[in-house]
């Protein structure tokens, strides 16, 4: 797999981890050349189960992902068109791929997350920011439009319809503080905390199987859109995805076999015992 001759980014591969660094100056503006860097490195994640966890960071001291390139908004038909007319943006399909990307994704959040660049975060699975370092804006309303990378569908789905309402109009910024209350992150972290918070998280999720973090993850977003009867039908589906992929019957025959269920030892330590049990393959 080739993760060489990207423009706005650089990737580097460890343990089973992705951790992708944008480095666009002057400001990793999210134009069109992050957004072919972004189809290009998600076709060949789509393809590599080796990598796991995918973090998203940014070498830039103050900014994380900037907003959208306003060359290419400023070319947008001033034309109204029909719900049957409509197509999705290049933004919006390329953010639902990064968010449908079989790996689980973090954004690792130290500086700027505004417009495209917050929708950005909200495309991944999980969000993490620091304190005094991370801010968030949706200005689109202020520019005459509305959030149109996920903003407003995601949104709504993380914060619920008042909170998601407030900071769409009202247009200004938050902090790392406001967006943990508001549910739009995962975690706010000191700014000296945030590194090795992330990096022990991704490398616990990268020791699990691949195919059962991709259906866990495929599980959930399904649920978020289906009825309940239909959301746990998703979960069976998922869970046969998985266990076709993964030695979880017999990782379950060898508990079984030994009694571990049982011991009340192993009830206390789950925490480790999750661990030590990715070496039954």
């Amino acid at each position: 797999m080739s993760y060489e001759n990207f423009t706005t980014f650089n990737v580097k591969i460890e343990k089973a981890i992705a951790w992708i660094t944008f480095d666009y100056p002057p400001v990793n503006i999210q134009g069109l050349p992050m957004l072919a860097d972004l189809n290009r490195l998600a076709e060949t994640l789509e393809g590599d189960r080796a990598v796991k966890v995918v973090v998203f960071q940014s070498a830039h001291p103050e900014i994380f992902v900037a907003h959208a390139d306003t060359n290419f908004l400023k070319d947008m038909s001033a034309t109204a068109v029909s719900r049957e007319e409509v197509e999705l943006l290049d933004l919006q399909t390329t953010l639902e791929r990064i968010s449908k990307l079989p790996q689980a994704t973090i954004a690792k959040i130290e500086g700027f997350a505004r417009g495209g660049g917050h929708e950005f975060a909200l495309a991944c699975d999980m969000r993490f920011a620091a304190r005094g370092k991370a801010k968030f804006m949706q200005m689109e309303v202020g520019m005459g439009i509305l959030p149109c990378g996920g903003g407003a569908s995601r949104m709504a789905r993380q914060a619920g319809l008042g909170r998601a309402l407030e900071i769409i109009l009202s247009a200004r910024d938050f902090d790392a503080d406001e967006a943990e209350a508001y549910g739009i992150l995962n975690k706010a972290l000191d700014a000296d905390a945030i590194g090795e918070y992330v990096d022990t998280l991704a490398n616990r999720i990268a020791q699990f199987p691949a195919a059962s973090i991709n259906a866990c993850k495929q599980a959930v977003y399904e649920s978020i859109d289906k009825p309940i009867a239909e959301a746990l039908k998703a979960e069976a589906y998922w869970l046969y995805q998985a266990t076709s992929q993964t030695p979880a019957i017999k990782r379950f025959a060898m508990a079984d076999e030994k009694g571990m269920e049982n011991d009340m030892e192993n009830q206390r330590n789950w925490n480790d015992l999750v661990i030590g049990v990715q070496e039954i393959n």
